[in-house]
């Protein structure tokens, strides 16, 4: 059965978002439909629609930070049944490739299989495309199998929707492709989402001593409650940082991140096709469905935050406004409420 549901459509670049009704096909062999219940805002979806300034890639619904409820499966689908509680994976994991047998990359060769003009989303008569794979400014959404991971149903859904991106990313960075070790000094570039998840991370592999850099003081207090234990403004001195902190640490960090988040690279590295061993920047290192499900229980057992990344919670409604709230850098992570659960 085709579902009419609301969603926020992006119908061109550099323009607000549009709530539409959209239909949602039938999830085809080897696809699940969700409902989506809570959908956080990334830097990702902002830089699609304002600063990619491509003509395609439109319309589309933006959104892949997510967690939701299974509705309905295709033929072929083993793994998932109605009623499962689910995060959508922008980073497929099929368990069955090369890529995914071997435990130095997290890519698998069964990438992005929503192919990016592949979609299950119609709008006045129109195809809608399917961001990253996902969709999730959407009621419902189509999703093939390998791209989704079922976890504990009693993982509150409007706090482990941040595990779809943001706080993986920041929190392996650290934990899985620097591999930061106990009594290390680590230094965090950044603090955003995936910094403040970094410099988390750092802290849970048992670092001693934590920089925190960034050029907005104001982010110092909110990285003290994920364990950063020195902050450091550039602005503040007329000398490079990294001179700045060999001074304070007798000759530099032991670890270093970057988290100043520069979409760029990210964007390159999930639209580029060619697969590198080893490549493990990309979703932290985490072989998706393996790592969200872990990290779930990880928050369940107090072992990880995820509350007190949420500055700002928001009905699917107020989408442009959460936008806004990230353009202008006064949130850290707004939820949006996209269908009662």
């Amino acid at each position: 059965v085709v579902i009419t549901c609301r969603a926020a459509v992006a119908w061109e670049p550099n323009k607000p978002m549009v709530m539409e009704e959209i239909q949602v096909a039938p999830p085809q062999a080897e696809e699940v439909r969700i409902k989506i219940v809570a959908s956080a805002v990334c830097h990702t979806d902002l830089y699609h629609l304002f600063e990619r300034m491509h003509k395609d890639g439109f319309p589309v619904v933006l959104g892949h930070e997510a967690a939701g409820v299974v509705e309905s499966v295709g033929p072929g689908v083993t793994e998932f049944q109605p009623g499962d509680h689910v995060i959508p994976l922008f980073v497929s994991q099929c368990r069955e490739c090369r890529f995914c047998k071997n435990p130095k990359t997290n890519q698998s060769e069964r990438y992005d299989v929503m192919a990016a003009t592949e979609s299950r989303f119609t709008c006045r008569g129109k195809k809608v495309l399917q961001f990253m794979g996902t969709s999730t400014f959407s009621e419902y959404t189509v999703m093939n199998q390998v791209s989704v991971a079922k976890i504990d149903p009693t993982a509150p859904l409007d706090k482990v929707c941040l595990l779809g991106c943001g706080v993986c990313t920041g929190f392996g960075a650290a934990v899985n492709t620097a591999q930061v070790e106990p009594g290390s000094t680590c230094a965090v570039f950044g603090l955003g989402a995936v910094g403040l998840a970094a410099v988390m991370g750092c802290q849970f592999a048992g670092a001693k001593k934590i920089f925190a850099v960034d050029v907005n003081p104001e982010k110092f207090e909110k990285a003290k409650v994920f364990g950063a234990t020195d902050f450091l403004n550039p602005k503040d001195y007329d000398r490079p940082i990294s001179a700045v902190l060999a001074e304070l640490t007798a000759g530099g960090v032991d670890f270093s991140l970057e988290c100043v988040g520069n979409v760029e690279v990210m964007r390159s590295a999930l639209e580029s096709s060619v697969k590198g061993w080893g490549v493990s920047s990309l979703f932290g290192g985490f072989k998706s469905k393996d790592g969200v499900p872990k990290m779930v229980q990880a928050y369940l057992d107090k072992k990880v935050k995820l509350d007190e990344f949420i500055t700002h919670n928001m009905s699917l409604e107020q989408i442009n406004e959460a936008f806004e709230v990230m353009k202008q850098g006064k949130c850290i992570r707004t939820v949006i409420s996209v269908s009662p659960q």
